[in-house]
């Protein structure tokens, strides 16, 4: 009997699409049996954005590294000496760039490496768009002379980043002082005469501590502090003073750094705020988080009154948690870079990365929504990801995610669905 309920099941569902194909088309009937098959993918999170009147959506990625590379095919290139143990022009990457993918046309537009990107961000219409900004954005040729590596970006190519409506920059990372004290300075000086917030780094420590503030017309404010651990990197000595120029250094993930945010965060937060935790932190490879980070995501959720964890470094993307309805997103991943061609750990897919669309109830700083485009870095350009690469972002993040409960599912419009317990 259950066998022949079954069957006439099937058969009036094929009937119904018939009559569909035959009426309306077959790019309609298409449409339908695709979503009847997919119907139940990200049906919580749907759900619980339908029932959310006014959330707020937070367009987030990992680093954006416009310097080197990147710099010299934009339209005003800086000097392209570099001083890396292997490499010495930054031209260099761009050939080695080329030579795996073809000729990037020089000089290309500002808006060019966003490449598919801008579309996608049009689409979803985020209310906020924040980025951490991985590299000095200046003319200075005092480079940090105990680092080997050094990113730079002319401040004439600040349009790039305005090319995107980018409305934040976390500068709290190991590459933002790689032109001295000067280039920070003049980074600095560039973003507020672009009109772009950014946390993190100042010329002491109280405004390396600040956070960005951003209102959301009639939704409420999303409030951004930025900090930066020497474990992704940055030299201890980068660390802003009462007196001195530098970064939002944390000197450890201890409750008593928690305590410490914890005063901050309630000085500015109120009612209808989301407030955002962007740390740079942890290793290039690896996909392993350390339970340091884990606990102390938790307990700045728990003691500190963060709503959302933006955590970058990594060079490739890592597991996502939701925590008491609060996400953390441990590593991004790079969303930017001039990593083209260059070979050793292509088991991690470090060209492939991620949009993040997080959406918030301000009512109560809840996560209702995440969906993430998968994306692929080619030719200096972000592009929208090829179905199998798309199911490999997701098998990753399945992987990834367990430990914590956390799964996607990817959709007819190969756009991945944050699901959670």
């Amino acid at each position: 009997m259950r066998n022949k309920l079954i069957l006439y099941s099937l058969t009036v569902f094929f009937i119904f699409c018939l009559s569909v194909k035959l009426t309306f088309g077959e790019d309609v009937a298409k449409k339908y049996q695709w979503a009847h098959l997919v119907k139940d993918t990200g049906q919580k999170a749907v759900d619980n954005l339908s029932k959310v009147s006014n959330p707020i959506t937070i367009f987030m990625c990992g680093d954006v590294m416009t310097g080197r590379g990147i710099d010299q095919v934009l339209p005003h290139p800086s000097d392209p000496l570099i001083h890396e143990p292997y490499m010495k022009s930054a031209k260099g990457y761009v050939e080695i760039a080329e030579k795996a993918n073809g000729t990037i046309q020089q000089p290309v537009s500002f808006s060019y490496i966003w490449g598919d990107a801008l579309k996608e961000l049009e689409g979803v219409a985020p209310d906020v768009r924040i980025i951490d900004l991985e590299t000095s954005v200046t003319k200075s040729n005092d480079h940090w002379k105990s680092k080997e590596i050094h990113y730079r970006m002319h401040p004439e190519n600040i349009p790039t980043i305005k090319a995107a409506k980018i409305d934040y920059c976390s500068l709290a990372n190991n590459h933002v002082l790689d032109w001295g004290y000067s280039g920070l300075t003049e980074t600095l000086e560039t973003l507020k005469k672009a009109n772009i917030k950014s946390a993190g780094a100042g010329q002491n420590l109280r405004e390396a501590e600040m956070p960005a503030v951003m209102e959301v017309e009639g939704k409420g404010r999303v409030i951004v502090f930025s900090y930066g651990a020497e474990t992704s990197g940055i030299p201890f000595s980068w660390a802003a003073l009462k007196d001195k120029p530098g970064v939002n250094l944390l000197k450890d993930l201890s409750d008593k750094t928690v305590r410490q945010i914890k005063e901050k965060v309630w000085k500015v937060k109120k009612q209808g705020d989301i407030v955002v935790a962007s740390i740079h932190w942890g290793g290039n490879w690896g996909f392993h988080i350390h339970p340091e980070q884990i606990e102390f995501a938790h307990k700045l959720i728990d003691d500190a009154g963060v709503d959302i964890i933006h955590g970058h470094s990594s060079h490739h993307l890592k597991g996502i948690e939701v925590y008491k309805d609060k996400p953390i997103i441990y590593g991004c991943g790079d969303f930017i870079n001039d990593y083209e061609g260059i070979g050793g750990y292509e088991n991690f897919r470090d060209d492939l990365t991620l949009m993040y669309f997080v959406s918030m109830d301000p009512s109560n700083g809840k996560l209702v929504h995440l969906q993430m485009t998968p994306m692929q870095i080619k030719q200096f350009k972000v592009n929208r990801a090829s179905m199998a690469d798309s199911l490999w972002l997701r098998d990753t993040l399945n992987r990834e995610g367990k430990e914590f409960g956390t799964r996607v599912e990817l959709n007819k419009d190969n756009i991945l669905i944050l699901q959670w317990d």
